[in-house]
């Protein structure tokens, strides 16, 4: 699905990252960043795409956690008993959906997932989430597990067993950004490429 269209909006003025593709990936960069750091930004959360068992696309939002351009990784965190983990264990290729409606800007990104739900690294995240992020993994029932209404049982906060061996953060390598400037004066894509090792850039049609 094509993002909103902005058809009834006037054209933005011409800024430089529009028309430079060197100045567009390092602001696509820019606002990932921000977007792992500030909730009020539109790309704190994004679209995470996988694939089902059975081949079927499945899509959820999750809240972006963390951006290393340096590295091209991208984090996210989820419950280990999600049907997301299973679907990235089995198939780690992975497509990440961003859109700022103010900046008319359509990020879409072509990744690989490593899962790391034991060591330093998730130790260390876990023990910088809040307590109200942390019920989320506490509770027994997984996501997607049927229940007999539509509360969930509230877990004791005082026992964060169970919800540290639940925690999982993804990281996700990106090998394609695809770049959408979506304007009434005239629509701008870009695609950046890593799957050949270099740096692979250009515009291409929207």
């Amino acid at each position: 699905m094509s993002p909103p269209s902005n058809s009834h909006r006037p054209p933005l003025p011409p800024l430089p990252w529009h028309s430079d593709l060197d100045a567009a990936l390092e602001e696509a960069w820019r606002r990932l960043v921000r977007g792992a750091a500030d909730r009020r930004s539109p790309f704190h959360t994004m679209t995470v795409a996988t694939t089902r068992p059975d081949g079927a696309p499945a899509a959820r939002t999750v809240v972006l956690r963390g951006v290393d351009p340096a590295r091209r990784v991208m984090r996210f965190h989820t419950d280990r008993r999600s049907p997301k983990l299973a679907e990235l264990t089995a198939d780690a290729r992975v497509a990440l959906l961003f859109y700022d409606p103010g900046a008319r800007l359509q990020i879409r990104i072509d990744g690989r997932a490593v899962i790391l739900a034991e060591g330093a690294v998730p130790d260390e995240l876990w023990a910088r989430t809040r307590d109200q992020s942390r019920t989320c993994y506490r509770q027994p029932e997984g996501p997607g597990m049927p229940l007999p209404g539509p509360e969930l049982t509230i877990p004791d906060a005082v026992d964060d067993a169970h919800g540290r061996d639940r925690f999982t953060a993804v990281e996700v390598t990106v090998d394609r950004l695809d770049w959408l400037f979506l304007n009434i004066g005239g629509h701008r894509r870009a695609l950046f490429d890593w799957t050949g090792g270099d740096l692979s850039q250009g515009w291409i049609a929207p």
